[in-house]
Parts: structure tokens; C-alpha cells; sequence
């Protein structure tokens, strides 16, 4: 992994699961990386992390829905890291209803952060790509792309952020840019065990339930998307971009 040597990486949700297990291992795949979330100080576990095993990071406060607060965290990141080439969309909430019970700032909540947060942070990435010939955009999707009892909000988002990748592949591949998604399946995170919550389950139970479908017999973990992230992001892979790769332990959702 020497040619990435000097990439800076943004992982956007980086305080917990998906996105601090991307952040350490672009991290290991020898990249600095730059952990941002809400509340700098959520992110700084990550960086910290990082940091005591050799890394280069830091951590970044930033609410990635608001523009004003997008630029000047990027503009930190490549003031003090240097020109960000990597941009990973991670961050993401849910407010799960039923349609009929959602509210209007429910939905504007959940877009607000997946749709509008990926698009303004691609917008201001973007141009530090296009001056260096080269970038890697990675945006988190899900299987509930595909449609999810009580998560008409968050299916949605994370379906429209599918074709704004291929967009953004299509717009930016002259210029070296390639963008994919990922799209975890059932993952133990804080935000699946608060699924099950909602659903009036035990975490153990929900999650042995719903391993019994999986064909690989098991529930996926954070660095199962982030090995995948890595490919996406690593030099050799310059000639795959506008896909989306389901990763749930088998063909269906």
C-alpha cells in the first residue's frame, strides 16, 4: 500500500462503528486520515486511536448537513493535514416510523444528513480531486435501499444516494475520480442494536434471528465494510467506479 503514502482521507461519522473502523483501516493502508462527526469530541477516540499506533489523524467537529460548517472542515483538514483526496460518506441517523406516524422533520432529519450531508461533502472535496488527477468518494448505502418496514425515510436516502454515486462517477472520471458505494447489510453497531430497541427486542435475539437468513450464518462487523471501503480507495482500483457492492453475507438483503 506504499502508493497511498501522502493520500489524506476524510471519513465523515467517525466517532463509532462503520465509520471508526474505516478511519483505522485507511489509516493502516498507510493514509491520514481526518475523523470528523458531529462533536469533535466524539471523534477524537478514533483519532487517538490512530494516532498510538502510528497513524496520522485528527478529529474534526462538523454538522455535514450545514454547508458553512462543511468548508471550514475541510478547509481545516487540508490546512492541517494536507489536500483531502479521499472522501468516505458515512455518517448517517435514523428516525424509524411507520409512514403514517413520520414526521415531516423526521424524514427532513434523516435526508438532511444522508443526501444533503454526501452531497455538500462531496462539493467541497471535489476540487481538491480535480486539481490533484486523482480521488476516491465512497458512500455508505444500505440494503434497506432495496425497501424496510418502518424506514420509508432512511430507505430512500440511502437509495438516492446509489444514483447520486453514479452521477458523481460519471461527472468526475475524467478528472481521476472514481466513486463507489457500499451497502452494508445487518452490521452490530449502535445504530442496528437501537433497531432491534424499537422493535422491542434483545440485541442477541434480534441478532440471531436474523443471522438464520444470512448464508454465511452470521452478522457482519464494522471492518467487514471497511476491507471493502479499503478496495474502493486503493490505487489499484481506478478502473471501478459508479458500482454498488451489497456486502451482507450473501446475495439477498
Amino acid at each position: 500500500m506504499s502508493a497511498v503514502k501522502n493520500r489524506v482521507a476524510i471519513v465523515t461519522g467517525a466517532a463509532r462503528g462503520i465509520g471508526a473502523a474505516t478511519a483505522r483501516r485507511l489509516a493502516a493502508d498507510g493514509l491520514a486520515v481526518a475523523a470528523l462527526d458531529l462533536e469533535e469530541s466524539a471523534a477524537k477516540e478514533t483519532a487517538e486511536a490512530i494516532v498510538a499506533a502510528g497513524g496520522t489523524a485528527i478529529a474534526v467537529g462538523a454538522n455535514v448537513s450545514d454547508a458553512d460548517q462543511v468548508t471550514a472542515a475541510v478547509e481545516r483538514v487540508a490546512s492541517e493535514l494536507g489536500a483531502p483526496t479521499v472522501l468516505v460518506n458515512n455518517a448517517g441517523i435514523t428516525r424509524d416510523n411507520l409512514i403514517f406516524k413520520m414526521t415531516e422533520s423526521d424524514w427532513d432529519a434523516v435526508m438532511g444528513v444522508h443526501l444533503r450531508g454526501s452531497f455538500l461533502m462531496t462539493r467541497a472535496v471535489q476540487k481538491y480531486m480535480v486539481e490533484a488527477k486523482w480521488g476516491r468518494i465512497v458512500n455508505l448505502s444500505s440494503t434497506s435501499a432495496l425497501g424496510n418496514r418502518g424506514q420509508a425515510n432512511y430507505s430512500a436516502a440511502k437509495a438516492g444516494l446509489q444514483g447520486f454515486t453514479k452521477t458523481v462517477a460519471i461527472e468526475l472520471g475524467k478528472f481521476g475520480v472514481t466513486c463507489n458505494t457500499v451497502a452494508p447489510g445487518l452490521i452490530a453497531t449502535e445504530m442496528t442494536r437501537a433497531t432491534a430497541e424499537r422493535l422491542g427486542r434483545s440485541w442477541d435475539e434480534y441478532a440471531a434471528a436474523r443471522a438464520a437468513d444470512i448464508p454465511v450464518g452470521r452478522v457482519g462487523e464494522p471492518e467487514d465494510i471497511a476491507n471493502t471501503v479499503s478496495f474502493f480507495v486503493s490505487e489499484k482500483s481506478g478502473f471501478v467506479s459508479g458500482q454498488v457492492i451489497y456486502v451482507a453475507g450473501g446475495p439477498k438483503a
